[in-house]
């Protein structure tokens, strides 16, 4: 057996539930077992995306875990981030205008 978490972030409600699984146990199997959609019914668990510590899993189902492994599942943006910094960077371009007026 061996120590493993699944995490989700919900948009006000995080959860990192720890369980103990077999060895040669993939990302996929230990999301089903820790019963994390009990938590969150929004959660498709064949086709959320997951990775191990911040670092994207092609394949759930093949990828073989490691004793203190943490499975995150991951939702989707609702805004790509490139859009955001340019906007903040528009607006502050914005400001720094203003204030050099004379």
């Amino acid at each position: 057996m061996i120590n493993v978490e699944v995490a989700f972030a919900g948009p006000k409600v995080q959860k990192i539930l720890s369980l103990q699984v077999e060895q040669g146990c993939t990302a996929y199997d230990a999301v089903v077992a820790s019963n994390i959609v009990a938590v969150f019914p929004e959660i498709e668990v064949e086709t959320i995306p997951m990775g191990i510590f911040g670092k994207v899993i092609r394949k759930p189902r093949e990828e073989v875990l490691r004793e203190g492994d943490r499975v995150e599942l991951y939702r989707p943006l609702v805004a790509d981030p490139k859009v955001i910094r340019a906007r903040r960077a528009a607006k502050m371009q914005q400001a720094e205008a203003e204030a050099n007026k004379p």
